[in-house]
């Protein structure tokens, strides 16, 4: 029976190989309503967008990057583990380690590229909100914000060769790796967290303080903000219901990161902490590539007059 160091080193699944048989079928059955959900909500916003010209915004095309990633986790990930989920635990498919590194390259790769649009769409409409206009067309430019969705993946793509190293199997090494990996995995969840909640809060600020602010741009990218386009409430609802919508946002991407974030924390600095602890936190931040497309899309008009004029 593996310990918890050697369980979070051999496996990306968000399944223990001690767990009871009742136990992994739950398991399975989550990850089949994540996946299923999920492949659908981020195939129907990128449909959206693309058919309808009203949504093709710079906010939206890295929203569509979101979901694009997400769907290497909802579409590709999830299944496998719903999958392996009923096989046994002595099964050769969870103890392959080509087969693990797949799976773990398909997970780092879509979580990696979905927190970076996450930041990527803050920025975006901090800038939009709290700079000049002139300012934001200079910098988001079809080729500048070309350039910002290929560079979120250049950057998930950079830990590729590092990967055969960190799934390695029975030795010291691995788990030390295992460690440290987990160690700039928080790090690099808080840095760019950090980043999120400038943005999001410094819009808050804005919004509260100059509702004339906000009213006066005459941008589509406005409906892509957490606050109902029309009919326009009364001033101060709108600074209050802008703000309760910002921070729900915000609130909502905190839950799904950082018992990651802290988990592993714990586990460098004191001891590990127990595999089901490990496993929660990692189906948090799972379960965000499900939720995304709601989190960015409830609020918005446009969103919903364009999903029922598809929907029967």
């Amino acid at each position: 029976m593996p310990n918890a160091s050697s369980w979070s080193a051999s496996s990306p699944l968000l399944l223990l190989w001690e767990d009871s048989s009742g136990t992994r079928i739950f398991l399975s059955l989550l990850y089949a309503v994540l996946a299923i959900s999920g492949t659908l909500s981020n195939v129907m916003v990128i449909y959206l967008v693309f058919s309808f010209k009203k949504l093709q915004t710079t906010s939206n095309a890295f929203i569509v990057n979101g979901c694009a990633a997400d769907l290497s986790v909802c579409a590709l990930w999830m299944p496998q583990e719903a999958v392996l989920g009923l096989l046994p635990p002595n099964s050769s498919s969870l103890r392959s380690a080509e087969y693990r590194l797949l799976r773990g390259g398909l997970l780092g790769l879509g979580l990696t590229v979905s927190l970076a649009s996450h930041l990527l769409v803050a920025f975006n409409r901090y800038v939009l909100i709290t700079k000049l206009p002139s300012v934001y067309q200079a910098l988001y430019q079809r080729r500048h914000t070309g350039c910002m969705i290929g560079l979120s993946w250049a950057l998930a793509l950079l830990p590729v060769p590092l990967l055969p190293g960190l799934w390695t199997l029975g030795s010291a090494q691995s788990d030390s790796s295992s460690r440290y990996t987990a160690l700039l995995l928080a790090l690099a969840v808080l840095g760019q967290t950090a980043l999120l909640l400038h943005c999001y809060l410094g819009i808050v600020r804005r919004v509260r303080g100059s509702a004339k602010r906000v009213s006066v741009l005459n941008f589509h990218l406005l409906h892509q903000l957490p606050f109902p386009a029309a009919p326009p409430p009364p001033r101060r609802a709108q600074r209050r219901l802008s703000s309760v919508s910002v921070l729900l946002l915000c609130c909502v991407f905190l839950l799904g990161t950082q018992p990651l974030v802290w988990v592993s924390l714990l586990g460098f600095f004191l001891r590990p902490a127990p595999p089901a602890l490990q496993a929660a936190s990692w189906l948090l931040l799972c379960s965000l590539s499900a939720l995304n497309p709601l989190l960015y899309t409830w609020r918005s008009e446009e969103f919903r007059r364009a999903a029922r004029s598809v929907l029967p």
